[in-house]
């Protein structure tokens, strides 16, 4: 029964130590971890992205996204542009050297997911996937309840 019981602290270590592992890795670009994940959005969405999208996305205030932007704009990592069709609308995307850190963080993020399941086999490593989808599964549904 014990075991069963550790499985949170379990859970909570795992994402530690592999946030821990990223934040090694991503340290050497000069980016927060947050800017690495407005990179990897703004890559995902196809190099750009509406300004309130990336709010919505990170889960803070307008307020927040500003300065975080204000920041990676400094750093030539991304720019800013209005909307062709509603000047209240920013639109954020992706510079050349935005693009370039951006392939730096996804082969760092490669990395650490190879080192999470090293010397696990095909078939360990769709049950784990398994396993973990109907445990988000599970805390999820008990959001709505």
């Amino acid at each position: 029964m014990e075991r069963i019981e550790a499985l949170g602290p379990t859970l909570g270590r795992c994402a530690h130590l592999a946030k821990e592992r990223m934040d090694v890795r991503l340290s050497r670009y000069d980016v927060t971890p947050v800017q690495t994940h407005v990179l990897l959005y703004l890559y995902r969405s196809g190099g750009q992205a509406p300004q309130c999208e990336l709010t919505e996305y990170l889960k803070v205030k307008p307020s927040t996204a500003n300065g975080i932007l204000d920041r990676m704009a400094e750093k030539d990592l991304v720019e800013r542009t209005v909307s062709g069709t509603d000047a209240r609308r920013k639109i954020i995307t992706l510079t050349e050297k935005g693009r370039t850190q951006q392939a730096l963080f996804y082969a760092s993020f490669q990395t650490v997911k190879d080192l999470m399941v090293r010397d696990f086999t095909d078939a360990e490593k769709e049950r784990l996937r398994t396993l973990l989808a109907r445990v988000i599964h599970n805390l999820e549904e008990d959001r709505t309840t």
